[in-house]
């Protein structure tokens, strides 16, 4: 049986490399490779990459399966000191067009893993317009979203449509989805929708302006 490891008790190298692994395991959706772990960590060889995988197994961050891969166990955080996670920042997205290409993505942006929590995708986007005003998402603020395509009444859409992405509160009726602006500014209507229509995401919270680029 695993338990799980203080923070404090590793090396600031043995938490850069929890680092890696996390962002692999969100990004790629499996652990990173000693090359590429080698790569990050600037190691002069595999071996060392390999090397530091049995320490973080000996410690208990990693367990080893049947098949001779890792597992991650991840790490009890101390109040004090924040991990983080690199959320690409995604620009302006043509309609139709995947989300997260490489052409969207304007940086890497390292957010607390209590917001951007593990088992799932997230991006950051830069909000624009006044049509989620009375929600709290005023134009240039930064919103973390949950990479998914399913989602609830009520919650608060990302969604590609017409030419460029939009941030609604969903409604959903037996036969089309319908697309809620919350503003103060009248001009905004709801877009309706049909069955169709897929999601991009699902906003988990609003960062603001934090003076990104």
């Amino acid at each position: 049986m695993y338990t799980m490891i203080k923070e404090k008790e590793l090396s600031s190298k043995e938490l850069q490399a929890i680092k890696v692994i996390r962002n692999s395991l969100t990004h790629k959706g499996r652990m990173p490779s000693y090359r590429e772990l080698m790569v990050s960590l600037e190691f002069k060889s595999p071996r060392s990459s390999s090397l530091m995988f049995h320490r973080l197994e000996s410690k208990g961050v990693l367990k080893k399966k049947k098949n001779g891969s890792f597992q991650f166990i991840d790490i009890e955080e101390d109040d004090e000191h924040a991990q983080t996670i690199n959320i690409p920042l995604v620009g302006t997205v043509a309609c139709g067009a995947p989300m997260l290409v490489e052409e969207n993505i304007e940086a890497m942006i390292p957010v607390s893993n209590r917001l951007a929590k593990p088992n799932a995708k997230y991006f950051l986007l830069r909000a624009s317009g006044d049509s989620m005003s009375k929600a709290g998402i005023n134009n240039g603020d930064l919103v973390l979203v949950r990479q998914q395509q399913t989602a609830e009444n009520g919650d608060w859409v990302v969604a590609l449509v017409d030419d460029g992405v939009t941030i609604k509160e969903l409604s959903i009726s037996e036969n089309a989805v319908i697309l809620k602006p919350r503003s103060t500014n009248k001009s905004h209507k709801p877009i309706i929708l049909d069955r169709d229509f897929r999601i991009q995401g699902v906003v988990v919270t609003v960062l603001g302006k934090i003076g990104i680029l």
